[in-house]
């Protein structure tokens, strides 16, 4: 089997392809993988340090846009995970016409690249705020979407492509859509690596508004687990909500982090609120509970440590990332 991994050198895509290699999934144990990824500044290859020199991965250096080199990537390839967008809501709000580039424009020449090659299952992986946001309850893959930030509404068209290959053209796809994920590897502009590596430099940590906006707390290894298990068991056709079951406010998240550092309140700097920002993303995930047997097995304390631990022994990963203002 030869799978092709888009944004493989990315947050998530670099923890799916570590697993792969460190034998999670028994379905894409003996599996060629093929790495692309553009290398913006959130992609690093030495998030697969520990791989790069496996015979069985092969890095590519392309443009999910560009359709030559996704072209030959593609060549003989079973399976797509497609990882590759651009995903900070804020650079999003400030220039969005990269985010309709890349995750609009690139996830339509991947997925007609692997209508091309005859590809057997491709994966495209989403997010939960493509749907908005919900004051209660959670949610379900049935649910129209409201996306409200640039970004979201070019996810909201990535899925929406990929649904319509696969009903106009019978192209296998699966659509996948998490909630907020958390772990190593992570670009430090988001909250818990911005707010860890801060707080490793001495500086104080930017709340937005009053920190009450809400969210569900995925560790990437779950998020990863639960991708395995749409590519392996999931029906063609099919979304799948992954979520990891740990709501709580920015403050609260705020509070936790700080505590897991021995910190206290005076290292928080409190921000203008973010344009459009949505109050609540839940997702329900009784769907690919009950028909693929997924849990998330990550408790959020302990992942939090794990995490925090991560980036406190990595300084040499992170410093180099943090060249621009903290914000």
């Amino acid at each position: 089997m030869r799978i092709l991994v888009t944004g493989g050198a990315g947050f998530i895509g670099s923890n799916f392809v570590n697993r792969v290699f460190q034998g999670h999934y028994p379905a894409l144990a003996e599996a060629e993988v093929v790495v692309l990824d553009k290398l913006t500044y959130a992609g690093n290859l030495e998030n697969l340090a520990e791989v790069l020199d496996d015979r069985r991965l092969r890095f590519v250096h392309a443009d999910v846009a560009g359709v030559p080199l996704v072209r030959e990537a593609m060549d003989r390839v079973d399976l797509v995970f497609h990882f590759a967008a651009e995903s900070h809501v804020d650079r999003s709000i400030e220039e969005s016409a990269e985010f309709v580039r890349t995750n609009v424009l690139g996830t339509q020449v991947l997925l007609q690249c692997a209508l091309e090659a005859e590809v057997g299952r491709f994966v495209h992986i989403s997010t939960d705020e493509v749907y908005g946001s919900i004051p209660e309850g959670s949610f379900s893959e049935r649910d129209p979407l409201w996306p409200n930030s640039p970004y979201s509404a070019s996810k909201a068209s990535s899925d929406l492509l990929a649904l319509a290959y696969h009903r106009t053209h019978g192209l296998d796809v699966c659509v996948t859509r998490c909630s907020n994920n958390y772990g190593p590897y992570q670009f430090p502009e988001k909250i818990i690596p911005l707010f860890v590596t801060n707080l490793a430099e001495g500086l104080r940590v930017p709340l937005y508004g009053d920190g009450a906006n809400v969210r569900d707390w995925l560790h990437v290894d779950d998020h990863c687990d639960g991708i395995a298990l749409v590519a392996e068991q999931g029906s063609a056709g099919e979304i799948y909500n992954i979520g990891g079951g740990t709501e709580m406010s920015n403050r609260t998240l705020t509070t936790r982090v700080l505590e897991t550092m021995g910190m206290d309140w005076s290292m928080v700097r409190p921000v203008p609120d973010r344009k459009g920002h949505d109050f609540r993303y839940s997702v329900d995930i009784s769907k690919i509970q009950k028909e693929l047997g997924y849990a998330p097995r990550v408790p959020f304390a302990e992942g939090l440590a794990r995490t925090v631990r991560w980036y406190l022994e990595h300084r040499d990963w992170w410093k180099p990332l943090k060249g621009y203002e903290p914000r």
